[in-house]
């Protein structure tokens, strides 16, 4: 099972899950964990070959987002939580819209920060730079640029340096292990793209996530359902680049509070 955290607010029945990217883990939530837990409880977990699941990498040997998505799900059971609100950041944000899929009564409602919703032209380019180099160039090495040019300038050298340090945790063998997802991502992130999720939806974008901010706007208005705020002056990790913001935001939308602004200046 994977590794995981949990805190507990008794003054609350409500509990949030959040799910990291890869490379990442559940660390990169320290920002929102004092503000969430003064009114939720909060489950934390580190996907299979993350963080403190480094050594856990399930049972089978090629990775699909059904199984890694049940081992969020498996957590849930195993801690008796029927139903959960869930925020994600990036890949894992994939993820969670695989679990509304095959685990829609789990599912109260979800934020997607930093969502993948689509590949640009420049991400389905970067992504096939990345498997054509993978087994030529050194996984940290790999990831420290990729991280730059997705987190690029100043202001996502926090964001930067908590996954740079986090993906040493990673070894190459998982790394590969991952990006043979890609694939399935395409396919899936093609059928969701004109399949409506009934679910309640926050994407809570930055607005210099270049790479990601079109598809998720494109995404949001299918649904009457889903909303789009996003963070302006800040990139694709906005949970660490902006948390005040991004905590009342996301806070007010798991509260119930309907978005009122598509644009905020934070």
């Amino acid at each position: 099972m994977l590794s995981y955290k949990t805190f507990k607010n008794s003054d609350s029945n409500a509990w949030v899950v959040f799910i990291h990217g890869a490379g990442g883990s559940s660390a990169v939530w320290f920002k929102q964990l004092r503000d969430f837990r003064e009114r939720f409880n909060i489950l934390l977990v580190d996907l299979r070959g993350h963080g403190k699941s480094s050594d856990y990498h399930g049972n089978e040997k090629r990775y699909t987002l059904a199984s890694i998505s049940q081992d969020v799900v498996d957590v849930l059971e195993h801690e008796g939580i029927v139903s959960a609100h869930f925020v994600g950041v990036s890949l894992g944000t994939i993820l969670i819209r695989q679990i509304v899929e095959m685990a829609p009564e789990r599912v109260k409602s979800v934020i997607y920060a930093g969502a993948v919703a689509g590949f640009t032209w420049s991400a389905r380019s970067l992504i096939s730079v990345g498997q054509a180099l993978r087994f030529l160039v050194p996984f940290q090495t790999l990831y420290a640029v990729f991280a730059w040019i997705i987190m690029p300038g100043r202001k996502a050298a926090e964001s930067r340096r908590v996954f740079r340090r986090e993906s040493r945790r990673v070894e190459p063998d998982e790394f590969h292990r991952w990006i043979q997802l890609v694939p399935e991502v395409r396919r899936r992130l093609k059928h969701w793209s004109t399949s409506v999720s009934d679910c309640r939806t926050l994407y809570l974008m930055g607005g210099r996530d270049y790479l990601f901010l079109p598809p998720a706007k494109r995404l949001s208005e299918l649904s009457r359902n889903a909303f789009l705020q996003v963070i302006e002056g800040v990139g694709h990790v906005c949970n660490i680049e902006r948390p005040a913001v991004f905590n009342e935001m996301a806070i007010a939308f798991l509260s119930g509070k309907q978005p009122d602004l598509q644009v905020s200046r934070g």
